[in-house]
């Protein structure tokens, strides 16, 4: 070996030869794409402050609603007092002189419409004198003419004095009042119920008069058989009449005696009938525990009770029916449809401009304003199938006295449209669910042998299941939102009447029915009392938010068992 040999060298590459430059941070942060990501998280953040802001308002506002307020009485530097509920307080600008001056005001409820003419009243805070909460200051509520704040001093039986004095005439209220509304609420009973059950025989039996005649003529035997019919159910209802009269005269007679006298800030007496009082109590004088059963019946009586006062009292159940109703009947429409059309178009129907076209359309049909659904399902299920029906099988209610039973709104109608209406959203999200089922999986189903809808019912539903599930809890969630549909077919005002028949138990699909998101709607513009309608809007608000809610975590519950059972992974 020659150990004078020089040693071996490589000749150097050219991205060697030039100088290495340094990368600037700016370039490197905005090559990574970080600025976007927390542009995206900025968003994000930004968005759930605002869902969280507006539910928190919605829950603080619409659960207060029904606690006891303390009763202020305020007196003026001009003499006035006014007894009420402090609601709100704000800032405002006094313009009236050369120079602009802030000053405080305050708005109470001071009710007693019927005295006053006003429910609520603006109060200067520069003009109070003196401000105190009395102790005997009651708040009543009544059937009729809103709330009253004022005294007890008499209760009256027959118009004599039975307890003198705030203290006495308070507890003598306290112990009478329950067996007064317990009759009350029998009155109610026996004229709703048992008298409108009469009124539906005797309806139904006028009825068969007329399709007997529509059927078989007037000379017909079946004719004469059903006026004969009628005319002994006529006298089998005036009798029931009569007693259910003497019954209700009864209860009413034993309540009428009874009357609560009550003295204003303005020094006038008020007699008040202990029937027509749903509560009262006095917040000034009462403990937390009292304060949460008051809050408690309230809650009781939203959630259980027919509405009154144009809808900005009482209860809202059967709106909350009707919501259910209606959400559940839509479900049970749109799934089926929903899923057999996204099972044809994934599944069997083969790529091409048709297809293309179809799913296009879908797409924009979720785009289309809601009104738009609503008019088309007047048109079509009220006018159009809703008329053909009552031609064909209720000809005799129209010549009876010209009333339709389906070719009005309703809430078969309704659910129908809002099944229109979500059906898009479950369409695309049965696709999506159906199209992450992996090949593999079908491939191998066929090579045991299997046909393809043995594939499709054995292998593919059950995993897309929990897809599936997830486009119906939208649908539902949207369905039971909407509003403008609703009012062209089939919600209404006020209907106490539930759509479902109490003796044989079926859903009568033909009638109309409350519902929670029109109730927001006509308590918040559509009430008299726009003020004393606010908390009510954010209360009904609130339920329906919340119902909702339980509705969609009910599916979301469903859909992890049906996860855990047929998926091994999330799609």
């Amino acid at each position: 070996m020659n150990s004078d040999a020089s040693p071996k060298t490589f000749p150097l590459r050219e991205n060697e030869l030039r100088p290495k430059r340094r990368r600037s941070a700016h370039t490197t942060l905005a090559s990574h794409g970080e600025p976007w990501v927390w542009l995206m998280a900025g968003s994000l953040t930004l968005a759930l402050m605002m869902i969280a802001g507006l539910l928190g308002l919605i829950v603080v506002r619409g659960s207060s609603t029904f606690w006891p307020v303390p009763l202020q009485l305020v007196q003026t530097s001009n003499g006035r007092e006014s007894l009420g509920e402090v609601t709100r307080r704000e800032e405002a600008i006094d313009a009236t002189g050369p120079k602009p001056i802030p000053f405080t005001r305050r708005l109470i409820r001071i009710a007693n419409f019927e005295i006053t003419g006003n429910h609520f009243e603006w109060i200067d805070d520069r003009l109070i004198t003196s401000e105190s909460n009395p102790t005997w200051a009651t708040a009543v509520e009544r059937l009729e003419g809103g709330r009253f704040h004022g005294f007890p001093t008499r209760l009256l039986e027959r118009g004599v004095a039975v307890a003198e004095g705030p203290e006495a005439a308070w507890e003598k209220f306290n112990e009478l009042h329950p067996s007064v509304r317990i009759r009350w609420r029998s009155a109610m009973h026996l004229d709703h119920t048992d008298r409108g059950r009469l009124q539906r025989t005797l309806r139904n039996a006028r009825l068969a008069v007329v399709q007997a005649d529509l059927d078989y003529g007037n000379k017909s035997p079946q004719y004469f058989a059903a006026i004969k019919s009628e005319k002994q159910i006529l006298q089998e209802t005036e009798q029931a009449a009569l007693s259910l009269d003497t019954q209700t005269s009864e209860l009413r007679e034993e309540n009428a005696k009874w009357s609560f006298e009550f003295s204003t800030t303005s020094g006038e007496t008020t007699t008040i009938p202990l029937e027509s009082i749903v509560r009262a109590w006095q917040p000034n004088r009462i403990g937390l525990m009292q304060k949460m059963a008051v809050y408690a019946s309230r809650w009781w009586e939203f959630l259980s009770d027919n509405p009154r006062e144009a809808n900005s009292a009482g209860g809202v159940f059967p709106a909350i029916w009707g919501t259910l109703a209606m959400t559940m009947i839509m479900a049970l429409f749109v799934a089926p449809f929903g899923v057999l059309a996204a099972l044809y178009l994934r599944e069997y129907a083969t790529s091409g401009p048709l297809t293309t076209f179809i799913r296009i359309a879908i797409n924009n049909l979720a785009g289309v304003p809601s009104i738009v659904y609503g008019a088309f399902g007047l048109g079509f299920f009220c006018y159009f199938l809703g008329s053909g029906i009552d031609a064909i099988f209720f000809q005799a209610s129209l010549v009876a006295d010209n009333q339709p039973t389906f070719g009005t709104g309703g809430l078969l109608w309704a659910s129908l449209t809002l099944a229109l209406l979500t059906l898009p959203v479950v369409i695309v999200a049965t696709e999506e669910a159906l199209s992450s089922v992996p090949n593999s999986m079908r491939e191998g189903s066929y090579a045991c042998g299997a046909g393809k809808w043995q594939t499709i019912r054995r292998i593919v539903l059950p995993r897309a299941l929990p897809g599936i599930m997830t486009g119906l809890i939208l649908a539902m969630a949207r369905g039971a939102g909407e509003v403008a549909p609703l009012m062209l077919v089939g919600v209404k005002k006020l209907a106490v009447d539930l759509p479902i028949d109490t003796e044989f138990p079926y859903i009568h699909a033909s009638r109309e029915f409350m519902h929670l998101s029109y109730l927001v709607y006509d308590v918040g513009f559509q009430s008299p009392n726009s003020q004393a309608a606010q908390p009510m809007v954010f209360t009904i608000t609130f339920l329906l938010v919340t119902l909702i809610a339980l509705l969609n975590i009910s599916a979301i519950w469903i859909r992890a068992r049906l996860k855990r059972r047929y998926v091994s992974q999330q799609f």
